[in-house]
């Protein structure tokens, strides 16, 4: 199941609704087993994030390293609450996630793909920078969902 919804998600850069029942009768299964497994792990979107997604870690490690104000640096920075995608769809910022295996880096955060440690607010500010000057991504160009580099 989760390598179909990953390949949906890949096409649409979020996982609908009609998509998740596609999958669920594909594999045979109810759609709510499918909807279910989906919201379980925070790699799958039930609405389209932005075009970077910003997941920044809360576990332990990064906790007691200054998760929390990363945080809430990123949503100045950004200017949205956690959960939220920016008003030009470039970034959604998402701090609820429980571990993103970078222990030893801690404060760490994951943008689309790539994983950046021993965070700083000035660190966090130019990653962010560098992402807003890039050329945009078209869906699907990468291989991951929604396009994102």
């Amino acid at each position: 199941m989760l390598p179909a919804l990953w390949a949906v998600q890949d096409q649409f850069g979020y996982l609908p609704s009609a998509a998740v029942a596609a999958v669920a009768e594909e594999l045979e299964l109810v759609p709510s087993e499918v909807a279910a497994v989906s919201s379980f792990y925070s790699m799958y979107f039930s609405h389209k994030p932005g075009q970077h997604f910003v997941q920044v870690c809360r576990n332990v490690s990064c906790a007691l390293r200054g998760a929390d104000g990363i945080l809430a640096h990123l949503g100045r920075v950004l200017g949205v609450e956690d959960g939220a995608t920016t008003a030009d769809g470039l970034f959604t910022l998402e701090g609820t996630v429980e571990c993103l295996g970078g222990c030893g880096g801690a404060p760490m955060m994951q943008v689309d793909r790539y994983s950046y440690e021993d965070l700083t607010p000035d660190r966090c500010d130019n990653i962010i920078a560098a992402l807003r000057a890039a050329p945009p991504v078209e869906p699907g160009r990468d291989g991951g969902p929604g396009g994102r580099s």
